[in-house]
């Protein structure tokens, strides 16, 4: 018996275009079919196709066909590493953990009480596992849950130290105290069918290697090649239409205030002057000389996409708009290469900046290795280069260098991996405190205004980055750190710390007020980034294995005022929600989790959680937005929720005791 065939409501792109008849045939049209070209429908969200029952319940029996067909394939060692092993979650794409820990992830797992020099658990006893090695490993709770969020943005598998992971096998490990049978605790909550289909991995797909949509999946056994990134998007013909003069002169002003007042804040990449010229010089005239310049074409698409996508970030609005432009940037990607090295480095930077905020952009781990071995090629990490140049020429290059310094920083301690350009081999001094004007090819004018220039906040949170080298070189490497000395190790520390308490003193002010809408535009920014240093910095690491009573008590209070600044600046609209941020607010979460659960003694005669009940729960109201763009924040609050209900019970105890 033929099956029913399912037709759209209206023609195919194709059709439609080439204003021929369609017979709306779904998934393929007749036409299209025999020109062997791809048949696309629904390009329009109001468009819907008619899809007879009886088609739809023979998809629902091939599926279950395939279904059995690949169950019987499995051999029984495979079987066991099976999704449907797990009958308490069997339509979870990750599900977590049963029973106690693992020992492949706690190599002693015994040393689970406070020693006589009030210590509490080993860092040591955690080393950082290999990833899971096949389809159907399930994770490790909080370490694989924390592993999975941070490597969308990488394509290997390892991750160190400063990443948090040994953070979160810590944390595993003591929750055991809050079971009531001491044994491991298991995340068991509920995960309705929205959250299910809209699951961040998919562990049992490989999913489609295309180096612009690339999202990395812990099942892959090798990185990308390096070549697929210099390969161009496959652009639908629409993307192609896209046009600069198609855009409002007010919308693409509006894009543009927020980029530069947002990501060239952070990174001041591009000389703002010299872009806004062009720009307009090309919207008015689409025969000018500079509108077939492929390096312009390619900046100007990409920085409205950068600029689109951080707005988005903060608004959550949806990103089509922002991935249309990228698409239309990427079609001028490699003549734009081509351009020189110079013009290669910040073609890559560009798309860095742009995959912080979109998860459709390209892999930021390779995007930054690659663009820090051209930026060394040349030289730009050394003074020598820049003696020749003209002043304003090398006030910008320097401003190039230090951004990509800046976004090394980012991604190598977001991930605890070493980083691509180290301090030692820098000579060069950062980029003069200076707005543009005041910038000439022999000299630097001082400035006549009273309030800072616009390179006064990049150059203030250039000196963070810094220190947050410093604290992943010397805290978070193990190289040499079994040779220091307890008091060493103890004066490394406080000295740290003091470097942060002088960085958030001397925040320059006033703040420029240039978007309201800019998370580092505001005090707040300042505060949650000094105490997610600080967090970094008193956690578990190989410098610091044991933690005393006072280094549990400023991770505490650190953790606390991460949470309450990071929902500050949410309820002021202020709060970019990328995949950087989920991960820090799912670290800052870990660690009130670990300090209200790893000490050995009764719970309810050690302290009150009321506190920290309340900054947990202040994390599950932020993760509620972020569900809205990472599905995952949906599984981190079932995990937080599991562990407040057994602090709750111990906080109760506490209460009545007293």
């Amino acid at each position: 018996m033929l099956e029913p065939t399912a037709r759209a409501e209206s023609s195919c792109k194709r059709c439609h275009r080439r204003k021929k008849r369609c017979d709306k045939t779904l998934p393929q049209c007749q036409a299209c079919k025999h020109a062997k070209v791809v048949c696309s429908f629904l390009d329009d969200e109001t468009q819907v196709a008619s899809y007879p029952v009886a088609y739809v319940r023979g998809l629902e029996r091939r599926i279950k066909e395939l279904e059995q067909q690949v169950k019987a394939s499995l051999t029984p060692q495979t079987s066991q590493n099976d999704i449907s092993s797990h009958p308490w979650d069997q339509d979870n794409d990750l599900p977590l953990a049963e029973g106690p820990i693992s020992s492949e992830n706690i190599t002693n797992n015994s040393t689970l009480v406070q020693g006589a020099d009030d210590t509490i658990l080993n860092f040591n006893e955690f080393p950082i596992s290999p990833m899971l090695k096949d389809l159907g490993q399930k994770p490790d709770d909080l370490a694989e849950e924390l592993r999975l969020l941070s490597l969308e943005a990488a394509a290997e598998r390892y991750l160190g130290s400063s990443s948090g992971l040994p953070l979160a096998k810590l944390t595993q490990a003591v929750l055991r105290r809050l079971s009531p049978d001491q044994d491991g605790f298991v995340f068991d909550e509920d995960i309705n069918d929205d959250q299910q289909q809209s699951c961040d991995l998919d562990v049992n797909a490989i999913p489609n290697l295309n180096p612009i949509s690339f999202e990395m999946n812990p099942s892959l056994t090798s990185p990308m090649p390096l070549s697929s990134l210099f390969e161009n998007p496959t652009i639908d013909d629409h993307e192609n239409t896209t046009g600069l003069t198609l855009l409002e002169p007010a919308h693409i002003s509006y894009i543009l205030e927020f980029y530069f007042a947002h990501s060239h804040t952070l990174y001041p990449i591009i000389r703002k002057s010299d872009f806004e010229e062009v720009l307009w010089r090309v919207y008015t005239n689409p025969l000018d000389p500079l509108a077939q310049s492929p390096l312009w074409q390619f900046r100007i698409w990409m920085i409205l996409a950068i600029g689109s996508t951080t707005h988005c970030s903060v608004s959550l609005m949806d990103e089509t708009e922002p991935v249309r432009f990228f698409k239309k940037a990427m079609t001028y990607f490699e003549p734009a290469m081509g351009c020189g090295d110079l013009a290669g480095l910040e073609v890559l930077m560009l798309q860095v900046s742009y995959s912080f905020f979109n998860k459709i952009g390209p892999n930021t781990w390779f995007l930054v290795g690659v663009a820090a071995r051209m930026a060394t090629g040349m030289g730009l990490h050394t003074s020598e280069v820049y003696q020749s140049l003209a002043i304003d020429v090398a006030e910008q290059q320097k401003r190039i260098f230090f951004s990509l310094y800046m976004m090394d920083r980012v991604v190598s301690l977001a991930l605890g991996r070493p980083f691509a350009i180290q301090d030692d081999d820098i000579t060069v001094e950062p980029f003069a405190d200076a707005d543009d004007e005041n910038i000439n090819s022999d000299s630097i004018r001082p400035s006549i205004k009273l309030e800072p220039s616009t390179m006064a906040v990049p150059l203030h949170i250039l000196e963070l980055r810094k220190i947050a080298s410093q604290i992943g070189t010397t805290v978070h490497s193990p190289k040499h750190v079994e040779r220091r000395s307890l008091e060493t190790r103890n004066e490394t520390i406080q000295g740290l710390h003091r470097r942060l308490v002088g960085w958030r003193r001397s925040m320059p002010f006033p703040l420029p007020d240039l978007q309201s809408k800019v998370p580092h535009l505001c005090t707040s920014w300042f505060d949650l980034n000094y105490y997610l240093h600080i967090i970094m910095l008193y956690r578990p690491s190989p410098l610091n294995p044991n933690l005393d009573i006072s280094g549990m008590n400023i991770l505490a209070d650190a953790s606390g005022m991460a949470i309450r600044q990071a929902i500050n600046m949410h309820r002021q609209h202020r709060f970019a929600y990328n995949w950087l941020n989920l991960v820090a607010i799912f670290n800052s979460a870990l660690s009130l989790m670990y300090t209200s659960s790893a000490r050995a003694e009764s719970l309810s005669l050690v302290m009150d959680h009321t506190k920290a009940l309340a900054d947990l729960d202040l994390a599950i109201e932020l993760l509620d937005s972020f569900a809205e763009k990472f599905p995952s924040a949906k599984k981190i609050q079932g995990m937080i929720r599991a562990v407040m209900e057994r602090l709750g019970v111990y906080n109760i105890s506490s209460v009545a005791f007293q």
